[in-house]
């Protein structure tokens, strides 16, 4: 099986053994799940299925990010505490996934539960000379990371730009080099705080994934992940900062979902121009919608549109009226194996529809249960 390493920048042959120990990171739970969440996991549940096919056995962890500047400042918007704030988004992420048919991961830690790993960490790498400290702001030297850039390959103007845009505050005059990242900072008066030798505080983002995938997964990870607006600054800074307390390569393969988009412009909370999977479920079935994700590449960027749902819906229609039978599984195998080519997956079920062959069994491979729905 191949898929395309984004650190890499190639289609490579997947290096797993029996068991895929898998890391894509989660939600911050201060708003419901939009169609973009959605194509990151209906995309790595389709991985985890097609690994299934070749006898490897996946632990996917997907994190969730209970505290960060995102959450903390809806909460305080609202008047809730950011715990009972992730406690009811949680809930709803949760009935939105299973809607969409996909499988539980292994395990999905909270950033709250590895307080104890992350001041370890962080501790670590001051001890090692990979950080320093400000005012109780500790900061990871990127001028210590020699090869940092090597996940995004990206100059370094336009990580300053990206960096600017993701909250990495470019402009902290506390910082040796605009480009250092946060591990720890103080917290303000009405955020939570945790004792540290370097003063109470809470994390920065980065360290949150580092502390849980090691936790959970140990100190390599075969297939990490997330929407490709995550390769900068975040995953480059995991990688950072992890390999920079192990000595050894963090990742073997970084795998990127592209952007949903709608009238152009990339879905996200800041922006306000969500579809929201809740929404979509009241009036199409998790199936429908999860072949209207399915039918563009996990890679591509593309928008949403109601045309988009309309299209899954009339093929689920004539896919379903195919009855039973296998027709063009093979072809469609072959497919998910080449970089989960689900257009062309999907290509190969319309020509058995379309000759009169059954293709029931074959659409489970994408996930989707014809004699069920």
């Amino acid at each position: 099986m191949k898929i395309f390493d984004t650190a890499r920048e190639a289609m490579v042959e997947l290096e797993v053994q029996q068991v895929a120990r898998i890391y894509t990171c989660g939600i911050t739970p201060y708003d419901a799940a939009h169609m973009g969440h959605a194509a990151v996991y209906v995309t790595f549940d389709l991985l985890q299925r097609q690994l299934a096919r070749h006898n490897i056995v996946s632990t996917c962890v997907r994190n969730v990010t209970d505290v960060d500047d995102d959450i903390l400042r809806k909460a305080r918007q609202i008047g809730a505490n950011y715990l009972d704030l992730a406690a009811r988004e949680m809930a709803k992420f949760d009935r939105d996934m299973m809607g969409l048919g996909l499988a539980r991961p292994h395990a999905e830690p909270r950033a709250t539960s590895a307080i104890p790993e992350i001041l370890t960490m962080v501790g670590d790498l001051m001890d090692g000379g990979f950080a320093y400290q400000v005012d109780g702001w500790v900061y990871f030297d990127v001028a210590k990371a020699p090869n940092f850039g090597k996940v995004s390959h990206l100059p370094r103007d336009m990580m300053l730009e990206l960096a600017a845009e993701r909250g990495g505050n470019p402009g902290d005059v506390r910082k040796r080099d605009p480009l250092d990242f946060v591990l720890w900072q103080p917290s303000l008066a009405d955020e939570p705080a945790w004792e540290s030798r370097f003063g109470p505080g809470r994390p920065g983002w980065h360290i949150e994934c580092s502390a849980l995938a090691m936790r959970e997964l140990g100190p390599v990870v075969d297939i990490h992940g997330g929407g490709s607006d995550l390769i900068f600054p975040h995953h480059e800074c995991e990688a950072a900062q992890t390999e920079a307390i192990t000595g050894g390569e963090f990742v073997k393969h970084w795998m990127h979902v592209g952007m949903v988009c709608l009238d152009g412009v990339k879905m996200s909370k800041s922006l306000g121009n969500l579809v929201f999977v809740g929404d979509l479920l009241e009036h199409a079935s998790g199936d429908e919608i999860r072949l209207a994700i399915l039918s563009h590449h996990y890679r591509s960027s593309w928008d949403w549109s109601s045309a988009v749902l309309e299209t899954a819906k009339d093929r689920m229609v004539r896919w379903r009226a195919s009855g039973p039978g296998a027709g063009a599984i093979e072809e469609v195998s072959a497919a998910l194996d080449l970089d989960l080519d689900t257009p062309r997956a999907i290509e190969a079920i319309e020509g058995s529809v379309a000759r009169g062959v059954g293709v029931w069994d074959t659409a489970k491979l994408l996930g989707i249960d014809l004699e069920a729905s």
